[in-house]
């Protein structure tokens, strides 16, 4: 009977083939989790925060679901920069505020691009170029008669209406629609917002109309709607701005002005 001895030189070899074998699938776990964390750190999640009683701009449907113009651009954008959007609702005199000491990544919520929340926030390119316009009920008030306006509070417009149009004594509302109630029990006389938003309020009010001519006035409205970040955060803003440009030049952004804008 003849037994088979391993030679030292055969035990050197095979153990140096499991420690191989053993330090090659180490490494090639180590390459797939190191992957993995990759593709999940370049995941990017915003949290967008707006005032949602604004149409049609942003508004809440049946679900509680907030949805809108601003919504749509906001995905559209995270769509062409890699990101997940998610939607928070806040009221519009905190959004400035809320980004300054980062509760959320951004805002969108039709905020015109002032010389003032400039030095508080930077914004975007401007995504909507933006107007302003007064409503009333037909037939009984203008704006030679008109005294008490009704605007939405912490906006351009009640600044505007405090600083350049003193003849009236501004009424600050949470939301306009809030005011359309006063306005037609006559507790005020006009409101005064931005000209697409009163737009889609005269589609569901028969009784109101526009009196009067558009305002533009750069100080405080005219340069448009922008996406405001933090001032730090300037790695976002610059990919904010480059999914703002693809999307204007792919004609996603014509679809979806077209969808809210148009109707």
């Amino acid at each position: 009977m003849q037994v088979a001895f391993k030679t030292h030189k055969q035990n050197n070899l095979n153990n140096t083939y499991h420690t191989n074998k053993g330090h090659n699938m180490k490494k090639l776990l180590l390459t797939v989790l190191l992957a993995s964390s990759a593709l999940v750190a370049s995941a990017k999640d915003i949290t967008f925060a707006m005032e949602p009683s604004y149409p049609p701009f942003e508004s809440t449907n049946e679900k509680g679901e907030i949805i809108g113009f601003d919504v749509d651009i906001a995905n559209a954008i995270c769509k062409e920069i890699q990101a997940t959007c998610h939607f928070k609702g806040q009221a519009f005199d905190s959004l400035i505020s809320g980004l300054k000491f980062k509760h959320f990544d951004a805002s969108i919520s039709a905020i015109d691009i002032t010389e003032a929340r400039a030095k508080q926030v930077s914004f975007s390119e401007s995504y909507y170029d933006s107007s302003a316009s007064f409503i009333a009920v037909k037939g009984k008030a203008d704006l030679t008669t008109a005294k008490k306006v009704g605007v939405q509070n912490g906006t351009t417009f009640q600044q505007y209406v405090v600083a350049e149009a003193k003849q009236y004594q501004p009424v600050p509302y949470a939301s306009l629609q809030s005011a359309i109630l006063d306005l037609k029990n006559g507790r005020i006389d006009v409101i005064f917002g931005d000209t697409a938003v009163l737009v889609d309020m005269l589609q569901k009010e028969d009784s109101l109309g526009f009196v009067g001519d558009k305002v533009t006035n750069k100080k405080y409205f005219g340069n448009g709607l922008g996406i405001a970040v933090n001032k730090a955060n300037k790695e976002l803003l610059s990919e904010l701005n480059k999914g703002l440009a693809a999307i204007k030049a792919s004609g996603e952004y014509q679809k979806i002005y077209d969808k809210w804008m148009t109707k």
